[in-house]
């Protein structure tokens, strides 16, 4: 079996692939260049919530084809080297592709010819193919793969069992040679090139992001009018499969759906309205339900709290999170602003019957299963009608 570095391999999307690899029968190091997340690690503890990753962390470190170090020394000894470092988006929501160049060259020292270098975060589309123009001129001579990540964080176990995964190479054998590497999570693998499987990846999360988008429109929509979107959503999805994929509305945050949408729209020359469009509905929901609350009461004698600031339910990750966007308006409208999570860990943070005691109107943040039974006092902003609505008290129009 080919040994296998992962560079970034203690993060989100590297961890929960070497511990799948590794119980697959994989010889998998992990360099990572956080030592604190290593020191985790290396001790058979998940430096993150992942369901199920616990237990298999510790097999697969417990078995001794799992390892994790902060020596880049073990990116030469692999034969195979999957790079989870994607393109980011910068403040101005245009991709920094330099920054994903720097991060490339920082490692070409410790590569070497015949490698498989499987690139397997987002990339900007085009990426894969400049690199293998690179790596032409510069050498060393790879194979170069393009197989990206498509999991649900949280759920990256499961999924990586159960989802086909999408396979691109730079030539036959690079193909060949992926294709041997993903058959060790399933026999189910798509072959694309890897301009289009850059694109698939782009396509998949801007779907979803425009999708969001079009619920969080039409809730909004509902509330100018005093109708109930939930109950609406309800009615129309029941046994009506045409809607099956009609979500909830709620906060479409997290580290991927807005930045691939802003890459597609720099690939396509920023002519993308429809995704432009849904990221002004998404990213103003936060204002949006302040502002409902405003013709409602008067804020500024209140204390608001938030449940939830991950930026989706029974998960500790809070990057991207619009629940700290909701926090950053709500701070200038109101006395004083509470926020509670029991997934992160947050020194500002208060403890949730602390929240609930101390505010005057509440806002769910994330839909974590802690909260599924509550029953507040308070008037509560459930945007993802996530509690039972008949515990919950109504707001009323001012006047």
């Amino acid at each position: 079996m080919a040994s296998t570095t992962i560079v970034g391999g203690c993060g989100h999307v590297g961890l929960p692939l070497g511990i799948a690899l590794a119980n697959a029968g994989a010889d998998v190091t992990l360099y990572d260049t956080h030592p604190e997340r290593v020191d985790e690690v290396a001790a058979g503890k998940m430096p993150f919530l992942e369901w199920g990753a616990d237990s298999e962390l510790a097999r697969a470190i417990g078995s001794g084809r799992l390892r994790a170090t902060t020596d880049p020394a073990s990116i030469s000894s692999a034969e195979v080297v999957i790079v989870t470092i994607g393109t980011p988006v910068d403040e101005f929501l245009d991709p920094k592709v330099r920054m994903f160049d720097r991060a490339i060259r920082s490692l070409h020292p410790h590569f070497r010819a015949g490698q498989l270098l499987v690139l397997r975060s987002t990339v900007f589309p085009g990426m894969t193919d400049r690199l293998i123009n690179w790596f032409r001129q510069e050498g060393p001579a790879l194979d170069v793969a393009f197989c990206p990540e498509r999991i649900a964080q949280g759920y990256a176990l499961k999924e990586l069992a159960e989802l086909p995964q999408i396979v691109s190479g730079s030539s036959p054998a690079a193909l060949n040679r992926a294709k041997v590497l993903f058959q060790l999570l399933t026999p189910d693998l798509v072959e694309l090139p890897p301009l289009e499987a850059e694109l698939a990846k782009l396509f998949a999360n801007t779907f979803r992001y425009i999708n969001f988008a079009v619920s969080n429109q039409l809730y909004l929509i509902a509330q100018k009018f005093d109708a109930d979107f939930g109950r609406i959503h309800a009615a129309v999805t029941h046994k009506y499969p045409r809607l099956a994929g009609f979500p909830k509305a709620g906060f479409a945050g997290g580290p991927c759906l807005l930045k691939d949408t802003m890459q597609l729209a720099g690939f396509n020359h920023n002519s993308f309205p429809i995704g432009q469009a849904a990221m002004m509905v998404n990213e103003g929901l936060p204002s949006a339900l302040v502002e409902r609350v405003k013709a409602t009461r008067d804020l500024s004698r209140d204390c608001a709290a938030i449940l939830g600031m991950a930026f989706k339910g029974n998960c500790d990750d809070h990057r991207d999170s619009l629940a700290y966007k909701l926090r950053k308006i709500l701070t200038l409208e109101c006395r004083e602003v509470v926020c509670t999570d029991p997934y992160i860990a947050d020194p500002s943070f208060v403890p949730l019957e602390v929240a609930l005691a101390k505010a005057d109107v509440i806002f769910v943040g994330a839909c974590h299963n802690e909260y599924r039974t509550l029953r507040p006092r308070q008037p509560v902003i459930d945007v993802f009608d996530f509690l039972p609505k008949a515990a919950l008290p109504a707001l009323r129009k001012a006047g």
